[in-house]
């Protein structure tokens, strides 16, 4: 890849050749003929791309969109399920700040409530206390499967499973989850799916997916409509499209969404299993070596654990920590509280240290890493 040791695929992670080569070819060409030709000479390649995500969500490509981040995706789903007065809408303590404000927001604006879920003596979603919250008036159930800050990975299925019973639907917010593991739709058994396509998917930034199953599809009432979502068939008509394509809109990055697609392709093609066990490998190893280091605390909750390991270094602020990184070669992020407010505050932390090894990170250079990090211990020592 490069001199440097990358540990941040949950920010944006190295896209692979395939990837780059798809992008600026595009690019490339759209600067020979016009965006317009290039898009139409590349249809069928576009067209395709539903499939791959398809098969690589556990949807049908119908059930499939293409946004422009994972943000979008979201607020996209989350603005088109009805809710209104005295509605009920609940999400996890690992809440990601993007997703907490707009509930919040809306909630207040329509007269519902916006309620956190517990989490139990592991960090994750206290399911049976989700139980108890539960009742018709829940219109929406809101998971981070993965959150920004930790290693931890939530119970996606037994959500769904309990949020079904009283009739609520289930969007999942997948954005650090897509790529390092297993995410589908006929599996979770969620109802919307959410992702990004910069991080450990290795596509191009300001791309995202979203998945809309055909039962949930039937309950929804997308509000942000254009041309391309819907069609002016009379002077005070219109026609919605009777697919997950409602949610897009017609101006799109094509290269980048070609890039997108060749992400998925290239994924698929090294195996979802085989890259969860390789991440898997890669951040246990991290983890354990810095949990051996005196001053350095692993701060990952969660029965499961994801390829995100968050830490704290003694006498030491996180930001100074991946500076110091940065200059010895090793590139980490910072996770702050804003960034998931009650998660961080129930555990009693400002920020921490977030390094994410993806499977194309060596082990010599995850033992490499612990010993920089154990260099900057010392030095606070």
């Amino acid at each position: 890849m490069n001199d440097r040791i990358f540990l941040d695929s949950a920010g944006s992670s190295l896209p692979p050749p395939e990837v780059l080569d798809e992008v600026v070819g595009h690019l490339r060409r759209e600067a020979e003929v016009g965006g317009y030709v290039a898009a139409q000479e590349r249809e069928d390649d576009l067209e395709a791309g539903y499939g791959v995500f398809a098969e690589l969500l556990g949807a049908s490509p119908d059930e499939v969109a293409f946004t422009d981040s994972s943000t979008r995706a979201w607020l996209t789903a989350f603005d088109a399920v009805p809710l209104a007065a005295g509605d009920r809408v609940l999400f996890s303590e690992a809440e990601y700040a993007g997703t907490a404000i707009p509930i919040l927001r809306r909630a207040r604006e329509v007269g519902a409530t916006a309620e956190a879920v517990p989490s139990d003596e592991f960090g994750q979603i206290d399911v049976d206390a989700l139980k108890d919250l539960l009742d018709e008036r829940v219109k929406l159930v809101s998971l981070v499967h993965v959150p920004t800050n930790s290693g931890l990975v939530n119970p996606a299925r037994e959500v769904a499973a309990a949020a079904h019973e009283v009739g609520a639907l289930v969007l999942l917010d997948a954005c650090q989850s897509i790529g390092q593991m297993p995410v589908r739709a006929d599996e979770l058994g969620v109802d919307l799916i959410a992702g990004a396509g910069r991080k450990w998917l290795r596509g191009p930034r300001g791309t995202g997916v979203l998945v809309v199953r055909r039962p949930a599809a039937e309950r929804m009432r997308p509000r942000l409509i254009d041309l391309h979502s819907a069609e002016w068939v009379a002077p005070d008509e219109i026609r919605l499209r009777d697919d997950a394509r409602v949610h897009e809109i017609w101006e799109t990055n094509v290269a980048a969404r070609l890039g997108l697609i060749a992400a998925a392709r290239y994924a698929l093609a090294r195996g979802i299993d085989v890259i969860e066990r390789e991440v898997g490998e890669r951040a246990g190893r991290l983890r354990d070596g810095l949990d051996a280091l005196p001053g350095v605390t692993v701060r990952d909750p969660g029965l499961r654990k994801a390829g995100l390991v968050t830490f704290t270094v003694d006498g030491v602020a996180p930001a100074d920590v991946r500076d110091r990184l940065a200059a010895a070669g090793v590139t980490v992020t910072v996770s702050g509280a804003s960034s998931a407010l009650l998660d961080m505050t129930r555990r009693g932390l400002d920020e921490v240290v977030r390094a994410s090894p993806h499977y194309f990170v060596e082990p010599a250079q995850v033992d490499q890493a612990v010993e920089a990090v154990a260099a900057v211990s010392r030095s606070a020592r």
